[in-house]
């Protein structure tokens, strides 16, 4: 029979489930009725204390506030020392005024501190400003005598409209890296429009978001999750969408508030437009469906009309006189994150390819969501690589108007400025911040031309901006000062509307003003009567207005100061004024001045103000020249000090072996220098000096005819080199020289080149096409300590280790190692020291992770002398004679049948380079000029004798000769065999030995390629003499000419170069961690 179980009513399992752990146990256990949740509690029983030392029901699941927590904040003397007793706790307790409870007992002084939810935090209402003006100001902000008391303090109107709410920076905070942290905020009112479409809640930095309905799959920008259901949060200026659970917890600032925000000005270097894949603009946050462009040092894309419009917040990467300091913080880039990063704080995906969303720091690496970026340290450490990395605090330029480009010698590409191009009316239109089209005739909407100024007039680019025909004047306003990304109140601003059409003459025409909103004008544009084509924006005239004051060096409390400035108000009178609110009123104001600084995205330009010039005036012509420079110009008031100019100028390409006075001889007569600001301070012998410049204007002059200028028929290179402070590098940094020929390996040159400056300090990194590789030398030449990064082919390297050997005396670090980043075609000697076959896209982060890891070997350098004349026995009649010259030698030097191979394929890729781009081409060139000799047969072995060790060779019946130093040869080949030969040791790159070795034919270098034969081994030594009976195809390390009769020989070059062998490669050959010397033989061998 079934046991039957007693039924237990609802209330009852209610009570067992919640009676305290010890009534279970079989004590007694009461309930009793509480008033407000009607509930039992256990009698006796200990409260539960909440995560913010708040008593919890044991039935309630969630803690219970106090009413008045809120009040504790506002009150100094809250939990001070002098108070002497604690507050009073309301509404909990027997002593408290609310509902007492029986057993209750009082919260403990000991209990953790309460945290109050940020619902609780006081907020400042925008009717507590004084005068009227600035929202944010505060009486402390302003002078004291202009401090009204705040019981007179006016109360501007209220608005029907909800408010717009934006943020605005006070006061600086650690680890803001490009744009300071957010502080305090302001409301504005937004646009007319529809009641109740504006977001609700706390305040956000800048952004205007509305509720918007949404038609296609949709993802938030700051969680990048998938917005579900149909209506999400628009920011009217930049685009931003979200959650309306995350507007609250938004950090990112709007494009219209972001250059307010920059903390140091810098700006960025935008290179050639090109595609970018699942990339978005940093401005209108839309994708880079078109070609876009991207800044070389930072990982800004933008749209190229949204360029004039991006903040100048690219890296620091050098010390210029302005804002230096030794503290770095971390430099967030928002978006565009690989798409497998993860957060540094919650070890979550931040990466996202459908928004901008995520930030990464551009010095370490570092990746995190924006709310988890607030939680990390501010200082940066330059992260895996901070010991290869050149610091900014040790690199010095002062450039005044050089360019960004010019600093970081970056081949410079026509950038658009705003609104050219062909995809725009007559040539000159550009989308706004929606990327609209222009609207059909026939639609309900129209398409309007708006300008900011005069200049974009005189220029005729304008922005479209597309609004209903129905619109009210506000609401187009409002619509123009978004395209433009102005962010101030529409009431200050006019619309003026313009001729039709807008003829050239008359760009600056004043027109007639749109914004005043009368009803016959509204339906003026409805109806079409009269329907303009382009408007102007226009700043209302004002009698006073508050101008902001940065502080021009560094440890200042404050970001800046507010004033009031009027039609008196000078240069003069506003470094009175502003000097005791930063703490400087002890010190004379004649040394001080006041700087303009318009920072502008592709250039930082600064004017230093005469002391009687009006400020209100230059406002308003500002305003009047271009609303977007007006919200791009700062004013700091800055030490009046004297700047000595020291630019160091680069000049390359000169004719070789001459003496400094004979150099300066050269460059007076090609370009006129001037003595007295002009001084020669190196001589290289290779033709290239370095020129001492203490005049800004002398060397912006000389650096940019020195581009146009040609001495002896060879074009001149003119470059801007810093000064590199070494006494200031920590001792534990040995940063990375790195130097990268584009040409070779396609486009990955150029696009390595561009990685290598963004996770590197710029200026450590060269473009060998620019100069060659003597500028790098040349500044690293007082670093006690640093490596040598080189990205090219065989030949490529060859040139970098032959000016090494021809600086070396001048440098501090004598013996740098050198790594190698195959990009050629062959990569003999990268395949030796396991860099592989050749670089094939991998990350080149991990690449320089692997060169900070790689170990160093030595290897042999030749020296080989080229003494050319006219021998006995030749053929030619008449041979003129050429001077000696000397070549350097790493890999292999070859004679005859290969040489030829190799001079056939240089000059078909002389003459047809585009075609060039592809190693498995490169390849299938060799094997067609190959088959087009496998017939031919010229007798090397009777045109040449050879001598090793002062002893006559006998040469066998051979095509080719060839002397190799590394056991690689023709991409990979293994030349010499590794059958054991009695008569020859066992070939080495550090022995100090070179093998020759010779090839019979087109068809015996086949063989060798495939691995089924070797070559034929002639003889084994360190010193060698070739003498050519006849003109011989010569080439060494892969570079090929055609060497006149004479003699050559070979020797050894001294001193060794060390390049580096990388610890994967022990783990390929299953190595345990040993000595270097046993591990390179082991690897080499």
């Amino acid at each position: 029979m079934a046991r039957r179980v007693p039924r237990v009513s609802a209330a009852a399992q209610f009570r067992l489930r919640w009676r305290p752990r010890d009534a279970r146990r079989g004590e007694a256990w009461a309930p009793a009725p509480r008033p407000d949740l009607g509930c039992p509690r256990p009698l006796g029983a200990n409260w539960d204390l909440g995560p913010a030392g708040i008593p919890a029901w044991p039935c309630a699941k969630r803690p219970i506030r106090r009413p008045v927590v809120a009040s504790a904040l506002l009150d100094p003397e809250a939990g001070s020392g002098n108070a002497g007793q604690p507050p009073p706790r309301r509404g909990i307790g027997p002593n408290s005024a609310g509902p007492a409870f029986a057993g209750a007992r009082p919260i403990s002084l000991n209990s953790p501190p309460f945290r109050p939810r940020p619902s609780y935090r006081p907020r400042v209402s925008p009717q507590s400003a004084p005068g009227g003006f600035d929202p944010a100001l505060s009486p402390a902000r302003l002078p004291p005598q202009e401090a009204p008391p705040p019981q007179a303090r006016p109360r501007p109107a209220a608005r029907a409209r909800p408010p717009r709410v934006r943020t605005e920076v006070r006061s600086r905070k650690p680890g803001a890296g490009g744009a300071a942290a957010l502080s305090s905020a302001r409301t504005r009112p937004p646009a007319p429009g529809r009641a109740g479409d504006r977001a609700p809640g706390p305040a956000v930095p800048g952004h205007s978001f509305r509720k918007v309905t949404l038609t296609k799959p949709t993802f938030c920008h700051l969680c990048s999750d998938f917005i579900w259901g149909l209506a999400g949060f628009l920011c009217d200026v930049c685009n931003f969408m979200s959650h309306e659970k995350c507007l609250r917890h938004v950090k990112t600032p709007c494009a219209g508030v972001a250059p307010s925000l920059v903390r140091v000005p810098v700006a960025h270097c935008f290179g050639p437009r090109g595609l970018y894949k699942r990339k978005f603009c940093a401005v209108c946050r839309k994708g880079l469906e078109a070609p876009a462009l991207r800044c070389e040092v930072c990982e800004l894309h933008v749209h190229a009309d949204c360029v004039p419009f991006a903040c100048s917040d690219c890296r620091q990467c050098h010390q210029d006189g302005h804002h230096d300091h030794d503290t770095y913080h971390h430099h967030w880039r928002e978006g565009n994150l690989p798409l497998g990063g993860r957060c540094e704080i919650c070890r979550k995906t931040c990466g996202s390819s459908d928004v901008l969303a995520g930030v990464r720091c551009e010095w370490c690496g570092v990746q995190a969501h924006s709310l988890c970026s607030v939680v990390l340290a501010p200082e940066c450490t330059f992260g895996r690589l901070r010991s290869m990395v050149l610091p900014p605090g040790c690199v010095r330029l002062v450039s005044r108007n050089f360019s960004k480009m010019h600093c970081f010698r970056i081949a410079e590409t026509a950038v658009l400025e705003l609104g050219d191009g062909d995809d725009g009316m007559d040539g000159s239109a550009a989308l706004g911040p929606g990327r609209d089209v222009p609207a059909a005739p026939e639609s309900s909407k129209q398409t309007l031309k708006i300008f900011d100024g005069n200049d974009t007039m005189r220029r005729n680019h304008f922005r479209l901006v597309t609004v209903p025909r129905l619109a009210r004047s506000e609401e187009v306003l409002e619509a123009a000062l978004r395209a433009y990304y102005v962010t101030d109140d529409p009431g200050d601003f006019e619309l003026q509307e313009l001729p039709l059409p807008l003829p050239a003459s008359d760009a600056q025409a004043p027109g007639k003003a749109g914004s005043g909103g009368s009803a016959e004008e509204d339906s003026g544009r409805g109806s079409g009567t009269h329907e303009p084509e382009a408007w102007v924006i226009r700043a209302r005239p004002r009698t006073q207005e508050v101008l902001k004051i940065y502080p021009g060096w560094l440890k200042v409390g404050v970001a800046y100061v507010s004033i009031r400035v009027t039609s008196q108000s000078t240069v003069r009178t506003v470094v009175l004024e502003v000097l005791p609110l930063l703490g400087r009123q002890a010190e004379s104001p004649e040394s001080f001045q006041l700087v303009e600084v318009l920072m502008g995205s592709r250039q930082v330009q600064r004017m230093v103000l005469a002391e009687e010039e009006s400020l209100l005036q230059r406002l308003q012509d500002i305003r009047q020249t271009s609303l977007r420079q007006a919200s791009q110009t700062r004013f700091y008031v800055a030490e009046s000090k004297a700047v000595t100019p020291h630019i160091s100028l680069f000049v390359g390409g000169l004719p070789p072996g001459l003496s400094p006075q004979e150099y300066g001889n050269l460059l007076h007569e090609a370009m006129a220098t001037k003595a007295a600001a002009v001084s020669v301070s190196h001589v290289y012998s290779q033709g290239a000096v370095v020129l001492d410049v203490t005049c800004f204007a002398e060397a912006e002059r000389l650096y940019m005819l020195g581009r146009d200028t040609a001495v002896h028929g060879q074009p001149l290179t003119t470059l801007v080199l810093p000064d590199v402070m070494h006494g200031k590098l920590p001792p534990d940094c040995c940063p990375l020289l790195v130097f990268v020929n584009p040409k070779s390996g396609g486009l990955k040159g150029r696009d390595l080149l561009c990685s290598f400056r963004k996770l590197l300090n710029p200026h450590q990194v060269f473009d060998l096409t620019n100069g060659g590789p003597l500028p790098g030398f040349h500044l690293f030449s007082q670093v006690p300590c640093f490596r040598v990064l080189v990205c090219g082919g065989d030949g490529t390297v060859g040139w970098v280790l032959t000016a090494l050997e021809e600086t070396r005396h001048r440098l501090a670090c004598q013996e740098p190692s050198v790594a190698i980043l195959p990009l050629g075609t062959g990569n003999d000697l990268g395949r030796v020291l396991r860099w592989g076959a050749g670089y094939s896209g991998e990350d080149p982060f991990s690449m320089l992770v692997s060169v900070d890891e790689a170990d160093a070997v030595l290897m042999d350098r030749w020296t080989i002398l080229l003494d050319a004349h006219k021998a006995a026995g030749t053929e030619n009649s008449v041979v003129d004679a050429e001077p000696p010259k000397i070549v350097q030698m790493s890999n292999y030097c070859g004679i005859g049948i290969d040489a030829e191979l190799s001079l056939d394929f240089h000059q078909a890729r002389e003459e047809e380079p585009g075609k060039f781009t592809s190693r498995f081409h490169n390849k299938g060139v060799y094997v067609r000029v190959g088959l087009q000799k496998i017939s031919h047969s010229r007798g090397l072995h009777k045109e040449i004798r050879l001598q090793v060790e002062q002893r006559e060779v006998e040469l066998p019946s051979i095509e080719g000769l060839i002397f190799i130093n590394i056991p690689s040869w023709g991409s990979g080949a293994d030349l010499w065999g590794s059958d054991n030969d009695s008569r020859f040791e066992k070939p080495r790159m550090d022995d100090g030995l070179l093998e020759v070795v010779g090839v019979t034919g087109v068809m015996h270098m086949g063989q060798v390629q495939g691995g089924l034969r070797s070559g034929i081994r002639i003889a084994q030594g360190s010193y060698f003499r070739v003498t050519l009976l006849k003109a011989t195809p010569v080439q060494v390390d892969g570079e090929p000419w055609v060497q006149a009769p004479g003699h050559m020989i070979i020797s050894a070059a001294g001193p060794k170069a060390v390049p580096w062998m990388p610890l994967w490669s022990r783990r390929l050959a299953c190595l345990p961690t040993v000595g270097r010397w046993c591990a390179a033989l082991v690897a080499v061998g």
